[in-house]
């Protein structure tokens, strides 16, 4: 009987042993990316036609970049969670702490990429002070969008927020609304075709370039220069100092991608280095 026990231990640490070294070598931190091929997730607009240049650069030194492009915030980040992407280039810094934070996401940033400053954009009014009671506003649904959207809002006179609320203020955390402005949390993606059902809207500018609407059309936007939310490209901790990852890098922060981006933006996207 003693001696079935004792087999019968040994088979199980065996196993055990076994399996903990298939993890260890299926651990995809452990390995560094490929310097062959890699799959970028971006969202649509400036994020994706920047890479799009890239890719054209990084092909003529053999790099492959297959890039996946998105329509929302979230999806990217769970994809490059699940390693079906190998990096994103989408998010500014505040939004993929609260990314982490939520969702215990294992992610680092390996480099800046763009800021897109916020604008408040209308179809109806030429200046914000021209709100009636009662008007429609909307902001994104995301929790550092919509803080940063109101605070746009805020510093426009608009509306007030209340103080020590940080970067996850909602329409919760409204402590002045004179005009009683109705406030409705939209899909970012969406909110520029709503355009026509809202008196006011926050959009964020790739979504905007998206929808061919230009940042020298908004009411009030965040500073071009100094902007507080760079976007940045982010992986999968562990690979930050991969060597397909500091090749990006350079490609991205040439001296031909930033002239592309200020010819091709004009304002609306910003280099971040």
């Amino acid at each position: 009987m003693r001696k079935s026990l004792l087999k019968l231990l040994g088979i199980s640490l065996l196993v055990l042993a076994t399996g903990a070294t298939l993890s260890a070598c299926g651990n995809s931190s452990s390995k560094p990316l490929s310097t062959k091929k890699i799959t970028v997730g971006v969202t649509a607009g400036p994020h994706e036609q920047i890479m799009e240049q890239v890719k054209k650069m990084a092909a003529k030194d053999g790099l492959t970049i297959k890039i996946r492009s998105f329509t929302d915030y979230n999806t990217p980040n769970s994809a490059l969670s699940s390693g079906d992407i190998d990096a994103s280039s989408f998010e500014t810094t505040q939004f993929l702490k609260q990314q982490e934070h939520d969702k215990n996401y294992k992610f680092e940033i390996a480099f800046k990429t763009i800021a897109l400053p916020m604008g408040i954009y209308s179809n109806s009014i030429k200046n914000l002070k021209d709100l009636k009671n009662g008007d429609k506003i909307a902001v994104p649904n995301d929790a550092t969008q919509e803080a940063r959207a109101l605070r746009i809002f805020q510093s426009a006179g608009v509306l007030k927020i209340k103080k020590g609320v940080g970067q996850k203020a909602t329409k919760k955390d409204i402590s002045y609304n004179p005009k009683h402005l109705k406030i409705y949390e939209l899909d970012a993606s969406q909110i520029p075709k709503q355009l026509n059902e809202v008196s006011a809207a926050a959009i964020n500018s790739n979504f905007a370039l998206d929808n061919h609407i230009l940042l020298s059309s908004a009411l009030v936007h965040e500073p071009l220069k100094n902007n507080a939310w760079p976007n940045n490209f982010v992986v999968r901790k562990g690979h930050k100092n991969d060597k397909v990852v500091k090749q990006i890098k350079k490609y991205y922060q040439s001296k031909q991608i930033k002239q592309y981006i200020l010819k091709k933006f004009k304002g609306a996207a910003v280099p971040q280095w």
